[in-house]
């Protein structure tokens, strides 16, 4: 990664926050981040920092990673949410990946967290490539929305959606609807069914 990347640590422990920033640096990672540690900073960031990654520990005190992507779904949907824990229990972890968070990372591995990330952005780099329109169709769509109850949804008309529905799989490379689904899953644009 030659660029420099925006981390958003949601994280209540200076510590903690420190230790990943600092793993970052030596992985050669260039980051400029920011710490929240509550519902209401963690929405203003992503809004105004606006990250191309959130780090998330798995649960703090008023606050969770599965909050924290419905968050994400809502208000910045192609930053990848990457789960950093010292410890995480089997049943938390797979809720945690069902819900979108794109992986986990024990602290105890904190080397890996360089090419988790990469790996994170690699996967999403195609969506760049959508406008904000046709990543919000993309999302109706993996939904399971039908082309006329999106056209209802976004006032626009049925012609209009197909066109942008069609122009999404161009862009993406994906040449049917249940491609598109399974790349909104597996980028966390929409959660897995349990």
């Amino acid at each position: 990664m030659t660029r420099t990347l925006r981390v958003l640590m949601l994280e209540d422990n200076w510590t903690d926050a420190e230790l990943i920033e600092n793993q970052l640096r030596r992985t050669g990672v260039k980051v400029i981040t920011q710490r929240v540690d509550s519902a209401e900073t963690f929405t203003s960031a992503l809004r105004e920092f606006a990250p191309d990654v959130v780090i998330s520990d798995h649960s703090l005190a008023q606050f969770n990673a599965q909050a924290a992507l419905e968050v994400i779904r809502a208000v910045r949907r192609t930053a990848p949410l990457i789960v950093v824990s010292d410890v995480i229990d089997e049943q938390t972890a797979v809720a945690s990946l069902r819900a979108g968070a794109e992986h986990i990372v024990l602290k105890r591995h904190l080397a890996r967290l360089g090419s988790v990330i990469e790996a994170a952005l690699s996967v999403r780099r195609r969506l760049g490539k959508l406008s904000p329109r046709q990543l919000e169709v993309l999302h109706h769509v993996a939904e399971g929305h039908t082309t006329r109850e999106i056209a209802g949804r976004l006032k626009l008309s049925t012609k209009t959606v197909e066109t942008h529905r069609g122009e999404v799989m161009k862009r993406l490379g994906i040449h049917d609807v249940v491609g598109l689904v399974r790349y909104a899953v597996r980028i966390g644009l929409v959660p897995q069914e349990p």
